[in-house]
C-alpha cells in the first residue's frame, strides 16, 4: 500500500458480494514459478541489499525519512520487510489480493474473527476443524464476545450450510480436506449459498495447500492457513497466514494484529520461504506415499476404516478429485481395541515418530480423541467420525516400503 495510505486505514472491511475477486498482477506464471519468484526479484528488489535470496530483516522499528513522513514498514508489530517478501508469496500462490501472516494459523483464525464479528453475530462451520478453532468456536468467542457459533448437521449438503445463515452472520468456515477425518466440503455449493446471501466463505487450505487445491478459483473469498505444517514442512516453524482482499487484510493488520501484537518473526518467515521452494515437490511425494499406505491400510484385515481421498471407496473421492490436483500426505485409520489398541500400535511405532502436528518431512502420528479433539464431546466426536481407536498419520517423505514395513510389525502387536 501506498505511504499516504497505510498508516491511517481504520475504515472497517465489509464483505460486497457483487465485488469481482481482484487478482494479484503478480501471480502470473506456474506454480512452481511463482514459489520461488513471488514477492522478490533479485534483479531488481535491491534496495540496500545485493542479495540471491530475500534478506532477513530483524530489526522491530524502522527510522522516519522526515519528521512528517512516515515509513512503510514502521514498526515490526504491522509489518516487516522479510514477512512482506512471505505474504506477498502466498497471496500469488493462492491467487488472492493480499496476505497477513500471524503467529500460527490458530492465531490468524482469532484475528480475523475478532476483526469481523460483533457481539450478536454468529460463524456458521461445522464439526470438521480442528481441534483449537473448536475450542475457539465454542468457549473463546461466545463465552468472551458473545459471538455464537452455528455448526451445520449434514456439511455433505448444501442446504445444510444454507439453513444455518441469517442476516447475523459475518462469516461461513469450511476446512477442507478436514484434520483429522479428511471430510472433503464442495467449496464451490457452499459458496454458491453463503454469496446467495450476502456472507463471504473462509477455507482452511492448510491440508492441501495451493500445491494441491486453490479454494479461491472455486468460490472462495478467503484462505487460512497453519504455516507450521505442510507449508513450512519440518516441524521448525510457528505460523499461520490469511489470504484475502486488500481492505480486509489491511482492517486486520492496522485494528488488530497491531494490537494483540502475536505476529510471525522475521526469522520464521525467512525460513518459510527457502521452504516454500519445494512445496510443489513435497506435496507430491507426500501424496504418492500417502496414497501407497492408504491402500496398505485399506487391505489390513485390522484396519477398521482408513480416511483418505485418494481412495476410491472415500465418500467424497469424486468432489476430491474434481478440486484437488492431489489428495495431499495426511489420513487416518481406526485401529483395532479402541483407544487401547490405538495406544498399543502408536507405541510400537520404530519409524514413525508420536508427536502433536503434520505435514512434516517424516511420519508422524496422533491420537485426536486425546489431544487435539479432546474438547468435543463423545457425541461431536462420533458425528464427525472420531472414534476411540482413530489415529491421524501424516505420511512423511521417507521410502513408503519403509513406513509400510513400520505399519506391519506395530498393527502385528495390535
Amino acid at each position: 500500500m501506498s505511504d499516504d495510505k497505510h498508516f491511517f486505514l481504520r475504515k472497517p472491511w465489509i464483505y460486497d458480494k457483487k465485488a469481482a475477486r481482484p487478482v494479484r498482477d503478480d501471480a502470473a506464471g506456474g506454480f512452481e514459478t511463482r514459489s520461488l519468484h513471488a514477492g522478490f526479484n533479485p534483479m531488481q528488489d535491491q534496495n540496500d541489499f545485493r542479495s540471491f535470496v530475500p534478506p532477513l530483516v530483524q530489526s522491530i522499528t524502522f527510522p522516519y525519512e522526515t519528521f512528517d513522513k512516515i515509513p512503510c514498514p514502521v514498526y515490526g508489530r504491522t509489518r516487516t520487510p522479510t514477512n512482506t517478501v512471505l505474504e506477498e508469496r502466498i497471496a500469488a500462490l493462492e491467487g488472492g489480493e493480499a496476505c497477513l501472516t500471524a503467529a500460527s494459523g490458530s492465531q490468524a483464525l482469532f484475528n480475523l474473527i475478532f476483526t469481523i464479528a460483533r457481539p450478536g453475530d454468529n460463524i456458521v462451520t461445522s464439526l470438521n476443524v480442528f481441534g483449537e478453532g473448536y475450542k475457539q468456536a465454542v468457549t473463546i468467542f461466545p463465552e468472551r464476545c458473545s459471538v455464537q457459533f452455528r455448526f451445520v448437521k449434514d456439511p455433505a449438503d448444501a442446504a445444510s450450510w444454507d439453513a444455518q445463515i441469517d442476516e447475523k452472520t459475518k462469516l461461513v468456515w469450511v476446512e477442507t480436506p478436514s484434520n483429522p477425518c479428511l471430510f472433503v466440503t464442495d467449496i464451490q455449493a457452499v459458496a454458491d449459498v453463503a454469496h446467495a446471501k450476502g456472507v463471504p466463505l473462509m477455507v482452511d487450505n492448510t491440508t492441501a495447500t495451493a500445491a494441491l487445491q486453490r479454494p479461491m478459483d472455486l468460490g472462495a473469498d478467503m484462505v487460512m492457513l497453519s504455516i507450521s505444517k505442510f507449508m513450512a514442512g519440518n516441524a521448525t516453524i510457528l505460523g499461520g497466514a490469511l489470504v484475502g482482499p486488500e481492505p480486509l487484510v489491511e482492517d486486520i493488520r492496522w485494528n488488530t494484529t497491531e494490537f494483540v501484537g502475536a505476529i510471525m518473526q522475521p526469522m520464521e518467515a525467512w525460513m518459510t520461504l527457502q521452504y516454500v521452494e519445494t512445496l510443489s515437490m513435497r506435496m507430491q511425494r507426500h501424496s504418492a506415499n500417502a496414497l501407497a499406505v492408504a491402500r496398505y491400510l485399506k487391505a489390513h484385515p485390522k484396519v477398521a476404516r482408513v480416511n483418505y481421498s485418494g481412495l476410491e471407496d472415500h465418500p467424497q473421492h469424486a468432489l476430491a478429485c474434481r478440486q484437488m490436483s492431489g489428495h495431499g500426505g495426511l489420513l487416518s485409520f481406526v485401529a483395532p481395541g479402541g483407544m487401547q489398541g490405538a495406544a498399543t500400535v502408536m507405541n510400537s511405532f520404530k519409524l514413525v515418530v508420536h508427536a502433536v502436528t503434520f505435514g512434516t518431512s517424516r511420519s508422524i502420528c496422533m491420537h485426536p480423541p486425546t489431544i487435539t479433539h479432546e474438547h468435543l464431546t463423545p457425541d461431536e466426536r462420533r458425528a464427525a467420525g472420531i472414534d476411540d481407536g482413530l489415529i491421524r498419520f501424516s505420511v512423511g517423505l521417507e521410502n513408503p516400503e519403509d513406513i509400510i514395513a513400520d505399519l506391519e510389525q506395530a498393527l502385528a502387536k495390535a
